[in-house]
């Protein structure tokens, strides 16, 4: 099953794959320790202490983005 990514309303981004079929990695490249974990959550609200982790800030805060399936257009072409 390949790798599932999916934008929660009013909640988190949510990935689920395989360990090691994911990597979330930090602005320099290096990847952060998932410890094996097949499910993760990063934070949309931009509240999380643990960012980019969701750590459940957003429903006490009351976040709200509903975000629906849509195609997008086709990239630019390149110069």
């Amino acid at each position: 099953m390949p790798v599932k990514v999916t934008v929660i309303n009013n909640g988190p981004i949510r990935i689920e794959g395989e360990p090691g079929e994911f990597a979330v990695c930090d602005a320099q490249g290096r990847e952060f320790g998932l410890a094996g974990r097949r499910v993760i959550s990063l934070c949309r609200c931009g509240l999380s202490a643990n960012k980019p982790f969701c750590d459940g800030t957003h429903g006490r805060q009351g976040f709200q983005s509903v975000c629906e399936a849509r195609e997008l257009p086709p990239p630019a072409p390149k110069p």
